[in-house]
């Protein structure tokens, strides 16, 4: 009988940060920029990589790091949903609050926030920053004034600020934004000698590159940090550790299996792990647990990220027969028109190119210009190893 109540696994969260493996050479990069910026000199980083590729779990270990390592005052704000200026700086200013309402020192702070602060939750354990529309607007015109204003109230507790900017994928398609942004920028590099805040935005590639054509300049003050799968050793350690925090082994042929099947996309290991965590009834991870658990997050990958923009929109059964040949390809964000092509028989080479331009109209596949005529890439490494996923596994049912 399965007794078990917590699974060590997050999908669709950051990884805690006694979990967070690799990277080491991008944290060591971003850390030479936060020890510049605690001599005076503002900071702008573009944290950027493929959906699903850990920029959210990265974020949070660096705003654990600098805060105990390098003592900064650092937050980390989410704004999926946000897609103005005014809710923008309010959800700054709120998560400072918050942060602050830790520390012994929260009075201090608590009086440049006036009347707008309002308590929340049961117990009042949680504080907004509600202040009305005119207020924020005013925020917005004098972001670098108010940021300052709060440096001089921490200053003697802390060395800065740290704010990540967490999935800007909304605010990256707004002029405003990124207009807005250039402007903070240049008022802060001319009127202020000495200005600790460390700022990071966490986006798409793409994301970025629209945000270059809105605002040409604006790239230029970015130092660009881009994050790439993790190795075969680094994803083993990580289950290891996973497995071990909840008294559970793995057997070698299985943890073979994770590795190869999780391709190096925290988002997929713990889906996978979830998935054989929850599968296991003996504490000891077998062939047929990983199995099945594969097979279990390959359903919820493809339901979160892949049906709804071809499996559910593709009805031509020509269509659905070319994904599966994508199985005999290894698995590659990369690909090319004549490797595919050569695997088709001729029902399905006749709609070849209609397959090609549906894809690229989803928004799944986009012309790979680096790599010549024919070549295409996807637009993130979820859904290669996704269709390379179910194509084995519908192999093996048929």
């Amino acid at each position: 009988m399965n007794n078990k109540e917590n699974s060590p696994f997050t999908p669709g969260n950051p990884v805690p940060v006694e979990l967070f493996v690799g990277r080491i050479e991008k944290i060591k990069e971003v850390i030479r920029y936060v020890k510049q910026t605690s001599s005076g000199k503002q900071e702008n980083v573009f944290l950027t990589g493929d959906r699903g590729i850990g920029k959210s779990s990265l974020s949070s270990f660096l705003c654990d790091y600098v805060t105990t390592k390098e003592n900064f005052l650092a937050i980390h704000v989410f704004l999926g949903t946000v897609s103005n200026l005014e809710e923008l700086v309010r959800h700054i200013f709120d998560q400072l609050l918050k942060e602050t309402r830790k520390h012994k020192w929260f009075d201090n702070i608590s009086q440049l926030f006036g009347r707008y602060i309002r308590q929340v939750g049961l117990f009042d354990i949680s504080v907004s920053f509600t202040p009305p529309d005119k207020d924020l607007k005013e925020l917005v015109r004098n972001f670098p004034e108010a940021l300052a204003n709060i440096l001089e109230k921490i200053k003697d507790e802390k060395k800065g600020l740290f704010i990540v900017l967490d999935d800007i994928n909304g605010l990256a398609e707004k002029v405003e934004f990124a207009n807005w942004y250039k402007s903070f920028v240049d008022q802060v590099a001319t009127h202020y000698d000495n200005f600790p805040v460390f700022i990071m935005l966490a986006g798409l590639s793409e994301k970025r590159n629209i945000l270059s054509t809105l605002q040409p300049s604006l790239m230029r003050i970015f130092r660009i940090v881009e994050i790439e799968k993790l190795t075969d050793e680094e994803v083993k350690y990580f289950f290891s550790s996973a497995f071990k925090k909840v008294n559970m082994k793995v057997k070698s042929d299985s943890m073979n299996l994770m590795v190869r099947y999780s391709s190096g996309l925290p988002i997929l290991m713990h889906e996978i792990g979830d998935a054989t965590f929850w599968l296991d009834t003996d504490n000891i991870i077998n062939e047929k647990d990983d199995i099945g658990g594969i097979i279990e997050a390959a359903g919820r990958i493809g339901k979160k990220y892949l049906e709804p923009k071809f499996y559910g929109a593709v009805r031509s059964k020509y269509y659905r027969s070319i994904i599966r040949k994508f199985e005999k390809i290894p698995v590659s964000i990369h690909f090319t028109k004549r490797e595919v092509e050569a695997r088709l028989n001729e029902n399905e080479k006749g709609v070849f190119n209609n397959f090609l331009k549906k894809l690229r109209d989803l928004g799944i596949i986009e012309p790979d210009m680096e790599r010549g005529k024919g070549a295409y890439r996807f637009v993130n490494a979820i859904y290669p190893v996704y269709i390379w996923m179910e194509s084995r596994i519908s192999e093996k049912k048929r």
